[in-house]
């Protein structure tokens, strides 16, 4: 609460329930921050970098069909069992391969053709 004629503190208490509302919101509805930076020569470009921030939660995301982190083994336990597995797959069906009598290898055929 503020005195008439003081100024209001801005690091008051009020304040933090703004910044809370504030990220609830941006959280909430997400924002887009989009920017390009070129590094240009007497009229010849150097460099183009291309900046996209998305800030949203994990729920308006996947609302908005984001959900790479799903699918990337360095973020994910599910998508790095996913790629063990497929690659363990691929060599259980190559050791088959080579295991048969009679087959030349695949690496081998490519080699003698």
């Amino acid at each position: 609460m503020t005195t008439p004629g003081r100024i209001p503190d801005p690091y008051g208490q009020s304040s933090g329930a703004n910044l809370a509302d504030i990220l609830e919101r941006v959280l909430d509805k997400g924002i887009v921050i989009a920017g390009d930076i070129r590094i240009n020569l007497l009229d010849i470009e150097l460099l183009t970098i291309k900046l996209r921030l998305i800030v949203a939660s994990v729920d308006k995301a996947k609302e908005m069909g984001i959900d790479w982190w799903e699918d990337d083994p360095a973020l994910s336990s599910r998508a790095r069992h996913n790629e063990l597995a497929r690659e363990n797959a691929e060599l259980r069906a190559h050791l088959a391969e080579l295991q048969q009598p009679g087959q030349v290898p695949r690496g081998k055929a490519e080699e003698t053709a």
